[in-house]
């Protein structure tokens, strides 16, 4: 069975590209990194891939609000070709900056499939300072996303993941069962501990965690913790991290 093909976003900031490729080949995909200018270029192309990944970074360095200025890029630039994408059965993932870029482009919540209507935002944290750790969530709802996963541990590093919607707009989307992640412990002041929602498709999905930084157990936080009860239990030390199931659930989608 052929594989996947991913087409991962880059340019302009966009600066976990190799990463997010990497975790999608090592889940059995076929990730190929595609600059937006070259994107442009050749709109017909995204018609080769079954997934479309926006990676994190520090698009246009964040001017003009985080994750703005490369959704115009894209709106005036390759708006029909996205829409003819994600209206198909086609998956999409928004990571951090990606996340930030999928809500100014409208692509999620999308609410009664109004996709190019921006809805929600992502504001400052309540800390107002940039937030890096490792935190606890719960998921929520489905998404092919993610399947079989109940809770995860992921790290987060931004300065804009508040979620915020108005009272009308989030009933609508905790009635369409839209928000699939959740943070256990709030570590940004986000409304409800929302992590990421999806479209009403459940197949456009954007998180301010990092699963591509979670894919290998040496980088879990308290791993030479777990490397000694392990070993003390006589137990086979795991090779991979939590965030690995969320690029395999992906890939698994087309196969």
């Amino acid at each position: 069975m052929k594989k996947p093909k991913v087409l991962i976003l880059s340019g302009y900031g966009l600066n976990c590209e190799d990463e997010t490729k990497y975790a999608f080949e090592l889940a059995g995909g076929l990730g190929k990194i595609i600059h937006i200018n070259d994107l442009i270029k050749n709109k017909n192309q995204l018609n080769d891939f079954q997934i479309m990944a926006i990676p994190g970074g520090f698009a246009y360095g964040d001017d003009t609000g985080s994750g703005n200025a490369y959704s115009l890029k894209l709106k005036n630039h390759l708006w029909e070709n996205l829409l003819k994408f994600v209206i198909k059965d086609r998956l999409v993932i928004g990571i951090c900056n990606g996340f930030q870029i999928l809500v100014n482009l409208g692509l999620v919540p999308a609410l009664n499939r109004k996709y190019g209507e921006r809805q929600v935002a992502l504001l400052p944290n309540e800390s107002t300072r940039y937030t890096t750790g490792w935190f606890d969530l719960k998921i929520t709802n489905d998404t092919p996303w993610l399947t079989g996963i109940k809770k995860i541990s992921l790290p987060i590093a931004h300065g804009e993941g508040k979620f915020f919607a108005s009272k009308e707009v989030l009933s609508q989307i905790n009635k369409k069962n839209l928000v699939v992640i959740k943070y256990i412990n709030n570590p940004t002041g986000t409304l409800e501990n929302i992590a990421g929602i999806t479209d009403e498709s459940k197949r456009i999905f954007g998180l301010m965690p990092h699963p591509e930084r979670a894919m290998f157990f040496t980088q879990l936080p308290n791993w030479p913790y777990l490397k000694e009860k392990y070993l003390r239990e006589r137990k086979k030390l795991p090779e991979f991290g939590p965030g690995l199931q969320i690029f395999k659930n992906g890939v698994n989608y087309f196969k």
